[in-house]
């Protein structure tokens, strides 16, 4: 089974914050999921001028979809500069929607503070029309 810290290493180890082009710059973000089949998906961030691009966990989670699962056990995401980052609401309804049981996923938000998607993501737009 895969610690914490073995999770945030792999984020880390994507970590590589780099200008492609004048309009487009990858890697500020990365992120890393761990699935309930026991598989790691990593991903960074791409930023375009143009407004076209996606969050470090988006791309973790295409992997994670491409490879046919949809249930995230755990993930984290780390800045440029190493420091831990709480995903984004868009983000959060992503995970949500492609799995209703991603609500108990644990979001590492520090070395000591872990706390479920539910409790980021307390009112979900969702729920109003169920």
């Amino acid at each position: 089974m895969m610690d914490n810290t073995q999770l945030i290493d792999q984020a880390r180890a994507v970590l590589r914050p780099r200008k492609l082009t004048d309009e487009c710059t990858v890697g500020e973000v990365s992120a890393a999921l761990l699935t309930s089949d026991g598989n790691v998906y990593v991903g960074i961030s791409i930023s375009a001028a143009c407004g076209i691009g996606f969050c470090a966990e988006h791309s973790a989670i295409a992997q994670m979809i491409t490879h046919g699962e949809t249930l995230v056990q755990r993930l984290v995401a780390l800045s440029g500069d190493g420091k831990f980052m709480p995903p984004c609401g868009r983000c959060r309804e992503m995970l949500y929607q492609i799995d209703r049981s991603n609500l108990n996923a644990e979001v590492i938000l520090s070395a000591e503070k872990v706390v479920s998607l539910k409790d980021l993501l307390p009112e979900r737009w969702q729920e109003l029309w169920e």
